[in-house]
């Protein structure tokens, strides 16, 4: 039977900095995962100058029982971060480019978003507090598999008759026989 996953609500924030080109007014970064945040749709959290930081979203990072690999994965690189999945907004009179779409801990899955290359990503570094809980979390459910070595078939390949082509595949006789080995005198 699965177990349901341990689940903490996680605020995403996005810092808006104006952009070094001309084409583009605006550069968008998640900078911070706040844990345990409330609910927040683009909350101005701080503005200096130019540069504003948005309380973006809260999000559920979901922690599996059968992922602890990628947590640790996760926990061993030089900085442990949070994969922030972002989504560009489809409505163009939205007052924010981005819709918040996941955070996860895994290195596995955020590798997965990374592959289809439709959504932004952002790599956030953990606190040490959310280091702690997941380090808690793994040192309690992972479980170390055994490494089980395949055997191979035991099936002889060495006995097929010349110019017959594989043994494996039924056939009645081979179109394009190869040559004999020795050619009787």
């Amino acid at each position: 039977m699965r177990q349901a996953p341990v689940s903490l609500p996680l605020g995403i924030v996005i810092r808006r900095t104006p952009s070094a080109s001309r084409w583009v007014p605006f550069a968008w970064q998640a900078v911070a995962v706040l844990p345990g945040a409330a609910q927040a749709d683009w909350q101005v959290l701080r503005e200096e100058g130019d540069a504003v930081e948005f309380h973006a979203a809260t999000v559920s990072l979901e922690l599996w029982h059968t992922d602890t690999e990628a947590y640790l994965t996760t926990l061993s690189s030089r900085v442990p971060s949070i994969g922030v999945v972002m989504r560009e907004n489809e409505d163009p009179d939205a007052d924010h480019p981005y819709d918040i779409l996941l955070a996860t801990a895994s290195a596995y899955e955020f590798q997965d978003y990374a592959d289809s290359g439709e959504e932004l990503l952002e790599l956030v570094p953990m606190p040490e507090g959310l280091i702690a809980f997941l380090r808690d979390f793994v040192q309690a459910h992972h479980e170390e598999e055994v490494f089980v070595k395949r055997r191979r078939d035991k099936k002889r390949t060495d006995l097929t008759e010349d110019g017959r082509g594989d043994a494996r595949i039924s056939q009645l006789s081979d179109v394009y026989r190869a040559p004999r080995t020795g050619r009787p005198h």
